[in-house]
């Protein structure tokens, strides 16, 4: 997904820089840039890869060579940033959270006008360079951005960092959220308000959908008010999202819990003790064991001083050895005992099958499963929420191949809890996995959860209902 940090302070901000970006390491794995302003040395830049390393490690022996009291960091997980820019609108350096699905249309179109494109990421042509190129094309900041808005089919939020000041857009339908935070002579913006506290920052405000601002040292100005409606990603609660962070004023742990003890009063299942698969399972089965009245138990572990997260590695065999070897069950609370896991998702169930195995192995009796969300029936066309490239590559649809014959065929049946179809998936996938009982929770429970509007949370890969808005344009009138 990637997440991105900016600064602009009355003091050299290399150091609030450095740990906000880090503090969005979660979100991304391939690579990590810094660049400052400073009226001396102008603009500075680096760009690391991440794909064997974190990023600490990449850029602490070099914060020194960064001048300035101004700055943006990414992690991105997609193209090399941030990139430099000179243009008509002046010199800037960009970074995006993006994910543009007529990448391929646009760039033929811009280089069929006369435009050209230097940077590239895997041979293709880099993503951010082409939204600063849309940006090129207005008049003025404001008027570029909203040619991304208009342009760009998936999402983009973006940082610039200009000779005056910094400016943030959030993406037009606000799937992935920018917080904008204060302290005594500096403002900062942030995918992750977990960024904020360490730092000193209170967060003072939640961009909404398509609002773009600009940030100086002791003030914020709006540039552009946000648009009427918003579609922000569920999934940021679910899986994404650290605990300690918000959006839209809705902290992440609390949803975790509230649906796991929503599930968990309503579970007739008797079981020993629940148990979270670390990292995003966790909160989801404290809430579990808080609804059903029983403990909570640390049955398996995540080893984390020398795994890497398990979809660092490009390769899916590499990414499921490794979600496999940092995972390490507690035979001691295992044995014998009737054992419910929570955990965030379904999405291949590569690690869903490892891991019962091993449970098993481990000596557990019985192993039940809850998952924090419906079943997955739809790939996202609106952020890179998995690595996914069609969604066939999904066990839901795998499913509904091997029973329709064809993976589009009643998809809709599918997505309706309690229907014959949903019953009948739900039961395939318990089967396959061998697990003694399996239940997803319900969209609406999700909903609830969360606490917004059903019409302000986009829920597209479980009931592909946000597919209209990948054409339509949202604007604020």
């Amino acid at each position: 997904m990637g997440g991105f940090f900016g600064v602009v302070s009355t003091s050299q901000c290399v150091t609030d820089l450095f740990y906000g970006t880090d503090y969005n390491s979660h979100l991304g794995t391939r690579r990590g840039g810094l660049a400052t302003y400073s009226e001396e040395y102008g603009f500075l830049r680096s760009i690391h890869s991440l794909e064997s390393t974190y990023f600490r490690t990449k850029f602490e022996d070099e914060l020194t060579k960064f001048k300035g009291k101004s700055g943006i960091g990414i992690i991105s997980d997609t193209d090399a940033q941030p990139l430099l820019m000179n243009s008509h609108l002046g010199r800037f350096a960009i970074v995006t959270v993006a994910k543009v699905a007529n990448a391929e249309e646009l760039s033929a179109e811009l280089l069929e006008q006369g435009m050209h494109f230097s940077e590239f990421s895997s041979g293709k042509i880099n993503p951010t360079e082409l939204i600063a190129v849309l940006i090129n094309q207005g008049k003025t900041f404001v008027e570029g951005i909203e040619n991304v808005f208009k342009r760009v089919k998936g999402s983009c939020s973006m940082l610039l960092l200009t000779e005056d000041g910094i400016i943030a857009a959030r993406d037009a339908w606000g799937r992935t959220p920018v917080v904008v935070g204060k302290k005594d002579g500096a403002y900062a913006v942030t995918s992750e308000s977990t960024a904020f506290p360490n730092l000193g920052y209170e967060i003072e405000h939640f961009l909404g959908a398509g609002e773009i601002v600009r940030l100086y040292p002791d003030r914020m100005e709006c540039l552009r008010k946000p648009n009427k409606r918003m579609q922000i990603c569920s999934f940021l609660w679910v899986y994404y999202g650290f605990p300690t962070s918000c959006y839209e004023g809705i902290n992440v742990e609390k949803v975790r819990f509230t649906c796991g003890k929503k599930v968990g009063e309503n579970d007739d299942v008797e079981v020993d003790c629940a148990c979270g698969i670390p990292d995003s399972g966790v909160g989801m089965a404290l809430g579990y064991a808080a609804g059903k009245g029983v403990p909570y138990r640390s049955a398996i572990s995540k080893y984390t001083p020398t795994w890497p997260r398990s979809f660092t590695p490009r390769n899916q065999e590499m990414r499921s050895l490794v979600a496999k070897m940092k995972l390490i069950g507690n035979r001691a609370i295992l044995k014998d005992r009737r054992v419910l896991f929570c955990d965030d998702s379904i999405v291949r169930g590569t690690q869903l099958r490892d891991n019962t195995k091993g449970l098993y192995d481990y000596g557990a009796k019985e192993v039940h499963m809850r998952i924090a969300c419906p079943p997955l029936l739809y790939g996202c066309p609106f952020v890179n929420f998995t690595s996914s490239k069609s969604d066939q590559e999904l066990i839901s649809r795998q499913f509904i191949t091997q029973f329709e014959g064809d993976d589009n065929k009643n998809v809709e049946k599918y997505a309706v809890t309690g229907s014959p179809e949903y019953n009948r998936l739900v039961e395939a996938i318990s089967n396959k996995f061998g697990l003694s009982s399996l239940k997803f929770n319900t969209l609406e429970d999700l909903i609830e959860a969360i606490g917004l509007p059903k019409c302000q949370v986009c829920t597209h890969c479980f009931d592909g209902s946000s597919r209209f808005t990948m054409n339509e344009e949202n604007t604020n009138e």
